[in-house]
């Protein structure tokens, strides 16, 4: 009997993994990759497709990453069942993450779907009621397999036929994850990136960058990788800078420069790197040096030199200019 497993890497689709692998099933994990994931233990941004692959080679499964950033963009535009607390669709991407997992499902002739989740512990998608919308969208009804609350939620198709033994599967529900550590320390697992996981879309910093280029029609994963890099500005309504908040952030914002984008930089002392996006007049490219030179090592200067070059040219030119107060920059700070 074949079976497709959401494999996220985290702590719960982990130790789903481990619970399933003793079922005698024939599994095949999928990894959903989109921009907003936070899975890596240290806190950095980046989807956890390496963890899960670890986990699927100590299982001896077959695993395939799936980038569903373009569906999920267009998703976020506008989700059927609207966002959650900040701009997470949370109920529409379970739905995408579903519909082509059941497609992968057809494919290979496997007959359900597995996932970590657990009853309670995500608010806006992992009740009841959330649950059974999301099967009824992604035409799984029965078919999708929760091992870590499977005893807490009515027995499902595989439960019935008798595919797996539902007595050998969980009650675990809520927000804790003190069970699955548990259970993590009994199946010998040790190695994983965090135990929530998360999504830079909950962050209510974010979600107003992201709800900013929504509205100015910017979405695209060019400028949402901009908005990882560094502080966000809005020049104008075709205009914005992103500002580099240290050396690792000026590196990144240089090599995400593409063709028209603007980069600017302090020409004698240190500060950051910044790219402005979109369409520069010179009053715009005078604001931008402005916002650069705030933060500069100015040592008590009130003017500073900043240089700045539109890609893909070499010929840089400079401009000295006073710095903006903090009110000035809160009124264009998303």
């Amino acid at each position: 009997m074949k079976a497709i497993i959401l494999l996220s890497g985290g702590l719960d689709s982990t130790i789903a993994a481990e619970i399933m692998s003793r079922e005698g099933l024939e599994l095949f994990a999928v990894n959903f990759k989109t921009p907003f994931c936070l899975c890596d233990k240290h806190g950095k941004t980046g989807c956890s497709g390496n963890f899960a692959l670890k986990m699927a080679d100590k299982l001896g499964i077959k695993f395939k990453i799936i980038n569903a950033t373009d569906n999920f963009l267009e998703v976020l535009k506008n989700p059927k069942y609207g966002y959650g607390a900040n701009m997470n669709p949370c109920i529409d991407c379970r739905i995408l993450f579903f519909r082509k997992s059941k497609e992968i499902m057809n494919e290979i002739g496997a007959s359900f779907i597995i996932t970590g989740e657990v009853l309670g512990q995500r608010p806006m998608s992992q009740f009841k009621r959330q649950m059974d919308i999301i099967e009824k969208e992604a035409g799984l009804e029965g078919l999708v397999v929760r091992p870590l609350s499977a005893k807490l939620l009515p027995a499902t198709i595989p439960e019935k036929m008798g595919w797996i033994n539902r007595e050998r599967l969980l009650n675990i529900e809520g927000r804790s994850r003190k069970k699955q550590m548990a259970f993590a320390k009994e199946f010998g697992v040790n190695d994983y990136p965090c135990a929530a996981g998360g999504c830079l879309l909950t962050d209510i910093g974010f979600a107003k960058k992201i709800k900013d280029l929504i509205k100015h029609n910017e979405l695209d994963l060019s400028n949402i990788n901009l908005l990882k890099a560094g502080r966000y500005f809005r020049l104008s309504d075709k205009a914005k800078l992103i500002v580099g908040r240290n050396e690792a952030g000026n590196e990144l914002l240089s090599r995400l420069s593409k063709e028209n984008d603007y980069i600017f930089r302090p020409s004698y002392v240190n500060g950051p790197v910044a790219i402005g996006r979109g369409a520069f007049e010179p009053d715009t490219i005078e604001l931008s040096c402005k916002i650069v030179a705030r933060y500069c090592d100015r040592d008590g200067n009130s003017e500073t030199e900043v240089s700045y070059k539109k890609v893909p040219g070499i010929e840089e030119k400079l401009i000295n200019v006073k710095f903006l107060s903090e009110n000035e920059l809160a009124k264009i700070r998303v």
